[in-house]
């Protein structure tokens, strides 16, 4: 594990994209809904403002990790880009990473260097296990392994995460 320079991997759905939350039927009006319904899916509460105070206390070092088939891929990005998310949140656009598998996240991790990860997915989070230090368990966890953190909201992950960076941001590479 890199404790080096902090680097901070974040999930996209239910973590940054509130499926669950749309007002039209749920994670199925993002998955097969048309345009406009998949692009009124709401943001979580809290996502961008919390990444936004991240990505600088990160040196710029985040990425967005997502599991996901080709056809969601593609929704995904139109959804980051009409949300104007890269622009709100600080994070680049060229650092969004998608995969197949929830356990394929592990090599993101290591490929990357993450030290920090925010994911809702128990799954994700067992496979990462080892290769990031800090886990952070998104949303309502019942019950979190004692190798993660549970974080019901993101004012948790950035109390959480905060607590773990030096007081120096890192410079940007």
């Amino acid at each position: 594990m890199n404790e080096e320079t902090p680097r901070l991997g974040i999930d996209i759905g239910r973590v940054i994209i509130d499926g669950p939350a749309h007002p039209g039927g749920g994670d199925t009006a993002f998955f097969s809904g048309d345009e406009a319904t998949m692009l009124a899916t709401p943001e979580v509460p809290g996502a961008v403002e919390t990444i936004a105070r991240l990505v600088p206390r990160f040196g710029g070092q985040v990425w967005l990790v997502s599991k996901c088939g080709p056809r969601v891929q593609a929704r995904t990005l139109r959804w980051l880009a009409a949300h104007d998310f890269h622009r709100r949140s600080g994070v680049d656009p060229a650092r969004v990473r998608f995969c197949r598998a929830r356990s394929d996240k592990r090599l993101h991790c290591l490929d990357l260097a993450l030290t920090h990860f925010v994911d809702d997915h128990p799954e994700v989070h067992a496979a990462i296990r080892g290769t990031v230090a800090h886990q952070y368990f998104f949303g309502p966890q019942r019950p979190v392994p004692g190798y993660g953190r549970s974080t019901p909201t993101w004012a948790d992950v950035e109390r959480l995460v905060i607590a773990t960076l030096p007081t120096a941001a890192p410079s940007s590479r």
